[in-house]
């Protein structure tokens, strides 16, 4: 038996009253076996060491369970074996702290597929918090990651952030205080995001450069912007599409900006519900849009320079229907302030760039089908095209004329036990 494992004490099976002497020194002690497959970490003695051992010599199939309490990382842990749960005693019970962490890694790499993470928290990584990458049908449900104290440039950039990977299942999750997003997807295909809560990070969930991922039942609040679905050009994996946002409380994303600066997400204006960003095929309806301050939805082509010449920085085909959408939008922030102050100080629920081309370019067919209802504002700020050229701008109120397009069927993952 491994020295971390906590023995399971011994049960002497007792010989009736009745029988002789004899008879009882004959009857055999059975040990009840530790569980097969099953490591329960020690709290006795140095806990990081004990766990980190426990995750290098697990086996596939191996469930690896920690014990409730919280307890000192000065270094990240790492996990590279397929088919492993890692397991606490629950998000508020089993906490591993990584305040004193003296690098600026994650807090848990994980570099393996079928793996399962489980009932625990992370605190206060100086990197981020959990990070899997190339590690297909990973799940994590029931874990918080977050950064104690006010929201700061020097928290860690990503709190869930799985990348590289087919399969990806977030759920019942809490992420607080993450300097770049919360629960961020990026580079992926095949994704639930679902029942998870994303509040006080600089964006609160992002699905990034991926495909086929359906975001539901989520409440993002108090960030800077509450969901975004980007794409972005210099990535292995580009061509962003097929992603579906429903049934998500998006609410009081008024949290000040503060990512570092230059990256991306410091452009995005406190008070923003979502952003679309140079992403296609996106679906967003039964949302509940509240209190945002600057905008509801924001839909915008990619702005910055580029060179990679398969990267195409312009909206295709998204639809809003039946959303919701109440208060908020008196207080804009960032580079839509101005716009809002030639409008009178406030700005419409639903605002797009306009921009159909890029650096000279033909026009593109970005089809936008805004199926709300009537009373729900829209503004098109006709850019045009990128660079820009402010002596182009058109701006109207008047909604697209896009053409339908019909929503895709719901992503199943082999993991996932809660199909639709």
């Amino acid at each position: 038996m491994r020295p971390i494992i906590l023995a399971v004490a011994a049960a002497a099976i007792l010989a009736p009253a009745a029988c002789s002497k004899k008879d009882e020194a004959a009857a055999p002690e059975i040990a009840a076996p530790a569980e097969d497959g099953v490591t329960h970490v020690s709290a006795e003695g140095d806990f990081a060491e004990n766990l980190q051992l426990a995750l290098i010599e697990a086996e596939p199939g191996d469930k690896i369970v920690m014990p409730e309490g919280t307890f000192e990382f000065t270094t990240g842990l790492s996990l590279d074996v397929d088919d492993v749960t890692l397991a606490g005693a629950g998000q508020g019970k089993t906490i591993l702290d990584f305040a004193n962490q003296t690098g600026a890694g994650e807090g848990l790499l994980v570099t393996a597929d079928d793996v399962v993470l489980s009932d625990f928290g992370i605190r206060d990584t100086k990197g981020d918090g959990i990070k899997s990458k190339d590690s297909d049908r990973i799940t994590y449900q029931y874990i918080t990651v977050e950064w104690s104290g006010e929201p700061d440039e020097t928290n860690g950039a990503y709190g869930i952030y799985p990348v590289e990977s087919t399969d990806v299942l977030v759920q019942n999750c809490t992420v607080r205080g993450a300097s770049d997003a919360g629960i961020y997807v990026g580079q992926s295909q095949n994704i639930i995001v679902r029942d998870s809560v994303a509040e006080y990070n600089v964006a609160g969930i992002e699905i990034e450069n991926s495909s086929f991922a359906d975001v539901y039942g989520n409440v993002a609040r108090h960030n800077a912007g509450g969901i975004l679905v980007f794409d972005l050009p210099d990535l292995p994996v580009m061509g962003g599409h097929s992603t579906r946002v429903y049934d998500n409380d998006i609410v009081e994303n008024n949290t000040v900006n503060f990512a570092p600066v230059g990256n991306i997400v410091a452009g995005v204006p406190s008070g923003t519900g979502m952003i679309v960003m140079a992403n296609s095929d996106v679906y967003i309806t039964g949302n509940r849009f509240a209190d945002n301050r600057t905008v509801d939805v924001m839909l915008n082509a990619y702005t910055e320079p580029f060179t990679d010449e398969n990267y195409n920085p312009l909206l295709t085909d998204i639809t809003l229907s039946g959303n919701t959408y109440e208060g908020g939008l008196d207080d804009p922030q960032g580079m839509l302030a101005p716009v809002a102050a030639v409008l009178g100080g406030s700005l419409p629920s639903i605002v797009t760039d306009g921009v159909t081309r890029w650096n000279g370019g033909e026009d593109q067919a970005v089809n936008l089908v805004i199926a709300e209802a009537p009373e729900v504002g829209f503004l098109n700020l006709g850019l045009g095209e990128y660079p820009l050229d402010p002596s182009k701008l058109q701006p109207s109120m008047d909604r697209p004329a896009g053409t339908p397009v019909p929503e895709r069927e719901a992503v199943v993952l082999p993991q996932d036990t809660k199909q639709p």
